[in-house]
């Protein structure tokens, strides 16, 4: 069976979605349609074409939720004990060694990645060139905007 790295944090904001999904957004479209239909003819009722629309974005959503959670392996970045490895879940302090700017990207799962809050995909570039290295090691990230050298400044788990 495949399983897909998440982190804690990316579990329970998944989880959170489908109890949303199920407690909120279900409930209000069966009623939207039951709405819809009292109306009479469901021919010409765009409100119920729409509400059914709504229904089944909503019912796939949850049937995607739900199979992503069934092949969670849920990562605590906290529990790990990489010995300063960078590693699914390690967040990391880098240094553009050609700008100096700094940047700090947390490794996390495609559900989670957020390039604006600094969490990247575990298969973006920057995570693959950055997996396995050290603190003090250069890692060169060939992207889409051409070739970067990093230095790693820190790693840490949390």
């Amino acid at each position: 069976m495949v399983t897909i790295p998440i982190t804690l944090r990316g579990a329970e904001k998944l989880k959170a979605e489908l109890h949303r999904l199920k407690t909120v957004d279900r409930p209000w479209v069966i009623n939207a349609i039951a709405e819809a239909r009292a109306q009479g003819d469901l021919s010409e009722n765009a409100e119920y074409e729409a509400a059914k629309d709504r229904q089944g974005f909503i019912e796939g959503r949850i049937q995607e939720v739900e199979s992503k959670l069934s092949m969670a392996q849920v990562i605590d970045p906290a529990a790990l004990a990489a010995d300063g490895r960078v590693v699914f879940g390690a967040t990391v302090e880098l240094e553009d060694e050609d700008s100096g700017e700094k940047l700090t990207y947390q490794i996390v799962g495609e559900d989670e990645a957020d390039l604006k809050l600094g969490l990247v995909n575990i298969s973006s570039p920057i995570a693959r060139a950055l997996i396995g290295k050290e603190e003090g090691d250069s890692a060169e990230v060939v992207a889409p905007g051409g070739t970067r050298h990093l230095e790693i400044v820190a790693v840490s788990y949390r």
